[in-house]
């Protein structure tokens, strides 16, 4: 007897999944079912006919899909700021440059336009998710949702008073204030945002770690970034940066520690004991000289590791394929070791790592039934990525994001043959050029 097709909303048909859950698997000539914003199944595509009749269908027979990617890491309206002030130390380029060019620019406005042209450019790069930390949370998470871009906010705090609060309180008050109003959010979500351990005093760390238990909230910090950093907090205090964090009770599942450049053996074992994940940027390390961070090493001892770009001013992009490629080279070079950093532990990093790491992984990172539908689809059959031989590894070592052809976040078809469909580009790229011209006339240093 003949069974009557089950009606769904999507089917996706492509040469290749790679759903990461399973590890390192590639399904050849398979479909994702999708209705109402989530995987119903992945089957082979015969199997997909017969089974599902869908309100729409798509066939990419040189594509690979994957889950859609996590920036793990980012300042998105700093795009805004892209190639303002390149080529400098750190603490040169954060305190002589950008926080003064912060002090006299960021404002809602600032914000929600640098956001949008952020969230563009990671759409049109595969993204579907990224972890914020900026200023004007509320703007970013506006845009984000009016995009239908999913993303973690950070609930930035810093000693120093800005133009988004005024002292410890303030921050703390306006963050939870943005949490309220997106606690139920099926996109946006929020984490307690600590600027570094060199701009954040105890007694507020100390408050975020009871809010974060209260509120079940990730912490988003950068940790251990330079040697800088960590030289200076051991003179001043006689604490390593982590040992402080950990004196402090931040360290648990719930902290995602960005860069971790500066790591010993016993802190690695610390980090994997505690249930913390590192966010590894590869491209902001090297471009700042920051330093290296062991990824191999914190893999072997079970950390989790997720990937981030950083903010366009020290990228000076937000490219996760770049990201993924850099990270498996570098992680490479660091552990002295070719068979390190593989290109499948790679894209778990950039995809179910950085979910995990932001406490989003029953949700999304993988391709996997009852998830979240996040898909990013890549046309491996372009001339720069023949011949396929095996998926994963082209992704991570051939592979542009200009290849990347459509994007779904929740179902939605935000990127449609590389055409967003929430975003106006023209109208993107006309602010970020008035942007420019109103801070360069301002700044005219800026153009010799």
């Amino acid at each position: 007897m003949q069974t009557t097709p089950e009606t769904i909303d999507t089917l996706i048909h492509a040469r290749w999944v790679i759903p990461v859950e399973p590890h390192d698997s590639v399904l050849d000539h398979h479909a994702i079912a999708i209705h109402e914003g989530r995987i119903v199944e992945l089957l082979p595509s015969q199997e997909a006919d017969e089974k599902y009749q869908a309100e729409v269908e798509y066939r990419l027979d040189r594509h690979a899909l994957i889950p859609g990617l996590v920036n793990a890491h980012t300042h998105a309206a700093m795009s805004l700021f892209r190639g303002l002030a390149d080529d400098l130390h750190l603490m040169d380029w954060l305190q002589n440059h950008i926080w003064p060019a912060e002090g006299k620019w960021i404002s809602p406005e600032f914000v929600a336009d640098g956001s949008r042209l952020a969230i563009a450019e990671m759409l049109r790069g595969g993204t579907t998710c990224f972890n914020d930390m900026y200023f004007f949370p509320d703007e970013t998470a506006r845009v984000a949702d009016n995009a239908g871009m999913r993303a973690m906010v950070g609930l930035i705090l810093i000693d120093f008073p800005t133009v988004w609060a005024a002292n410890a309180d303030d921050y703390l008050h306006k963050g939870i204030e943005v949490h309220d109003h997106y606690r139920h959010h099926p996109l946006i979500h929020t984490a307690f945002a600590p600027h570094a351990p060199y701009t954040v005093s105890d007694d507020p760390l100390q408050r975020v770690v009871t809010f974060a238990e209260e509120m079940d909230l990730p912490i988003h910090m950068h940790v251990h970034e330079t040697a800088h950093e960590v030289e200076e907090a051991s003179a001043q205090s006689g604490l390593r940066p982590l040992a402080r964090l950990t004196r402090l009770g931040l360290l648990s599942p719930r902290l995602a520690a960005v860069h971790m450049t500066q790591l010993s053996d016993g802190e690695i074992a610390q980090l994997a004991g505690s249930g913390a994940s590192v966010v590894h940027c590869p491209e902001s390390n090297l471009k700042l000289a920051s330093g290296f961070c062991p990824v191999q090493k914190l893999l072997d001892a079970g950390v989790n590791v997720a990937l981030g770009t950083d903010g366009a001013a020290s990228n000076n992009d937000l490219d996760m394929f770049s990201e993924m490629r850099s990270a498996a080279l570098l992680g490479k070079a660091v552990a002295g070791d070719a068979s390190a950093v593989t290109a499948a532990q790679t894209l778990r990093m950039a995809t179910l790592g950085g979910a995990r790491a932001l406490g989003l992984d029953d949700t999304i990172g993988s391709l996997t039934p009852g998830k979240a539908a996040d898909i990013t689809a890549i046309n491996l059959g372009a001339l720069e990525t023949q011949p396929v031989y095996h998926p994963i590894s082209q992704l991570v070592y051939a592979a542009g994001r200009e290849q990347v052809s459509d994007v779904w976040v929740a179902g939605r078809h935000l990127l449609k043959a590389r055409e967003l469909t929430t975003l106006n580009q023209t109208s993107i790229i006309e602010k970020a050029h008035a942007w420019a011209e109103k801070i360069q006339a301002a700044d005219e240093h800026l153009g010799d």
